[in-house]
């Protein structure tokens, strides 16, 4: 504690580079888009994929990896991202699509959804990660890309703050689990309650701690049955 009895406040890390944006821009592209997701691992809910395009005059502070950053931090960014965006979209798969299409799937349809609402589109888009299937937009992909690039920490935080707001009302739903507290992650509060209450609908049934959690509660009640 402080002289004053207030906490310190956390340094936040400084913002991703724009060396690969700077790149683009000199090689001719106008109008470059990150792209990035949130919410791959988790037990339940969505993922979620955003796709943002900054213009070349947007230096806000601590713009990197979502994970890196206090939820506050996050929203707060995420106003000033949103708000500074030549424009900027997000695309949602809910669950059941992911046990359907499997996760890389569902992951990739977010972000072909995310740049579908981009208004302007993009002439080349910074991908987190493995290449984007399917899109005739130029694409370039980074490894680590959240904390690499200023587009694809921009993304990920709007991804990252969408999706828990997503998780935090499908807490109202299903209070029992503690979604607002994990956001779906296998934490072991999550584990805990998908032992005793078994999945509901919005856990990934495909994801193997849901698919045991759902066939042990099975066979408990039936040994309650036949008791």
């Amino acid at each position: 504690m402080r002289g004053d009895d207030r906490p310190a406040r956390r340094r936040l890390p400084p913002a991703a580079p724009r060396t690969l944006e700077r790149q683009a821009w000199a090689e001719g592209y106008q109008l470059v888009a990150g792209v990035d997701e949130a919410g791959r691992g988790a037990l339940a809910g969505p993922v979620v994929a955003a796709a943002v395009i900054l213009p070349p005059t947007s230096r806000i502070p601590h713009v990197t990896d979502s994970k890196l950053l206090p939820p506050e931090d996050r929203a707060a960014l995420w106003e000033r991202i949103t708000a500074e965006a030549v424009s900027w979209a997000v695309g949602v798969v809910a669950a059941p699509d992911i046990d359907r299409l499997n996760i890389l799937r569902a992951t990739h349809r977010a972000m072909h959804e995310a740049l579908s609402g981009l208004a302007p589109a993009p002439a080349l888009i910074l991908v987190d990660g493995r290449p984007l299937p399917g899109t005739r937009i130029a694409q370039r992909n980074v490894v680590g890309g959240d904390r690499q690039c200023y587009a694809i920490a921009a993304a990920s935080i709007i991804a990252k703050v969408t999706r828990d707001r997503l998780m935090c009302e499908l807490d109202g739903s299903y209070p029992q689990y503690g979604f607002a507290e994990h956001k779906g992650y296998a934490t072991p509060p999550h584990l805990e309650a998908l032992r005793r209450h078994g999945p509901c609908p919005v856990h990934r049934m495909s994801f193997a701690p849901c698919r045991e959690c759902s066939q042990l509660v099975m066979f408990e009640r039936d040994d309650l049955e036949l008791a």
